[in-house]
């Protein structure tokens, strides 16, 4: 799998090529800027690309920006944030708008190089990776009539399983249950939440952030 490193610090950038290589992982460009990182993509086209969401010159949005343009070019592309702390704005607004192959992980978890890999992996194969971190804080806001409070303790946790993407069969894993019993719990938790049964596992994950934001 090819990928390219879009970071402006130098030493975190070093570190992700060395971890993505050592795993594997062919590392076909790095940037230190937005508008780089869209230039070597253009270039090399990747299977995915790793991409800070504080990029110079202003720090802010640029990585996030740079995202939906490369999504725009290169659909086939998968898209990795990468953030130093929990943002739930624009990062998972730009996921939810098409959120097959698009990840956003907390730059804290590249240090665990499974974590890495599995997201890398997950999003080159068109699947939704979210942070567990942004999710527990998107599901900690104050809920309105109808939202996640109405489901049981271990509804609310297949619910943050499959915001940060998890299929059925890794929900049933992480949890020790059965696959009948998973997916007894996602069809009460579309039921409860009035959302429409999802097949697809973007498409599912689209519809819980959604409503995780508007809640």
């Amino acid at each position: 799998m090819r990928v390219i490193v879009a970071e402006d610090s130098v030493l975190l950038r070093e570190g992700l090529v060395r971890l993505l290589q050592e795993a594997g992982f062919t590392v076909a460009g790095q940037a230190g800027t937005a508008e780089e990182a869209l230039s070597r993509a253009a270039r090399c086209r990747p299977d995915v690309a790793l991409m800070d969401i504080r990029m110079p010159p202003t720090h802010t949005d640029e990585g996030v920006r740079a995202a939906l343009a490369l999504r725009e070019s290169l659909p086939d592309t998968g898209v990795l944030l990468l953030s130093q702390y929990v943002e739930t704005g624009n990062a998972v607004r730009v996921m939810a708008r098409e959120p097959r192959g698009f990840g956003y992980l907390l730059k804290n978890r590249v240090a665990d190089i499974g974590e890495l890999t599995d997201a890398v992996k997950r999003v080159g194969a068109g699947e939704t990776v979210v942070d567990p971190e942004v999710v527990a804080r998107l599901m900690g806001r104050p809920r309105v009539a109808g939202g996640p409070d109405v489901l049981t303790p271990r509804e609310r946790e297949v619910l943050a399983l499959m915001a940060e993407g998890r299929s059925n069969e890794a929900i049933s894993e992480r949890l020790y249950i059965s696959a009948k019993t998973t997916e007894t719990h996602v069809r009460n938790v579309f039921t409860k939440l009035g959302l429409e049964p999802c097949p697809e596992d973007h498409r599912r994950v689209l519809a819980v952030l959604a409503h995780l934001q508007a809640s």
